[in-house]
């Protein structure tokens, strides 16, 4: 069962909807990120369709960020076995994110649009992580960043069957789990050749979101620095800044 989630009057469900990819996928295509990027986030964003923009080692150059199409939507939940949709409470932070609560807000509407009635319920991030770290939400918003610049790290923590033993699945609160995906990251993590290793971490983001649709992106930040007239610094994607790198500008 799925804490927080029932039919729309109320009553539980026989099982998890979020357990099939056609509602999940449901839920991708009910969102507009366009207007989330230009409206929300005024254009300091990019629409996202899979962990990582894909100039970076390891994406896949076929997972475009979907289009809102509401009828698919609406389809594919019937598809699903759920004609009339269902109720859910999504948790986001409040101040954790850029405008996070703001993106919570619209994700949460055009939900409602799609047949799934959708409540938001956004607190403080030290209580957001402390629950959704004890598996208390069955839908939330969060995002990662990527310190390894590849694709392994979110692909690891974020989609990995969860693992103590192996480090896998660590961030894994909503605890996806397949085989095949397993595979295809932890054989491209242990394969020293470079291309190979991001054929294998693309092909494993093709089928965990392409496929399976085990998370769904929503969009990238895009970082901004602020600096005295006469410097000048390089931005980091890790949104890291390091005073030593600061350097006058030519």
């Amino acid at each position: 069962m799925a804490p927080f989630v029932a039919g729309k009057d109320g009553k539980p469900l026989d099982g998890n909807p979020f357990k099939y990819p056609r509602v999940r996928k449901a839920v991708s295509l009910a969102l507009d990120r366009d207007a989330i990027v230009s409206r929300i986030m005024e254009g300091q964003a990019e629409p996202a369709g899979q962990l990582l923009p894909d100039f970076f080692p390891g994406t896949s150059k076929r997972l475009l960020p979907p289009k809102q199409d509401l009828a698919a939507a609406r389809k594919l939940l019937a598809d699903a076995g759920y004609p009339n949709g269902f109720a859910v409470t999504l948790r986001s932070p409040n101040n954790r994110y850029i405008n996070d609560e703001k993106v919570a807000q619209a994700v949460a509407q055009f939900l409602n649009r799609a047949g799934i009635e959708t409540k938001l319920e956004a607190m403080p991030s030290s209580v957001f992580f402390s629950r959704a770290g004890k598996l208390e939400f069955s839908f939330f918003l969060a995002g990662w960043g990527a310190e390894t610049g590849e694709t392994s790290s979110p692909l690891r923590a974020l989609i990995g069957s969860f693992n103590a033993q192996t480090g896998m699945g660590q961030a894994n609160r909503g605890r996806f789990s397949d085989a095949g995906v397993d595979a295809l990251i932890l054989t491209a993590m242990t394969n020293i050749d470079d291309t190979k290793r991001n054929l294998m971490l693309a092909a494993a983001s093709d089928k965990a979101i392409g496929e399976l649709q085990a998370i769904v992106p929503v969009h990238y930040e895009v970082s901004s620095w602020g600096l005295a007239k006469g410097l000048a610094y390089t931005g980091q994607a890790d949104q890291y800044t390091y005073a030593f790198e600061v350097r006058p500008a030519k």
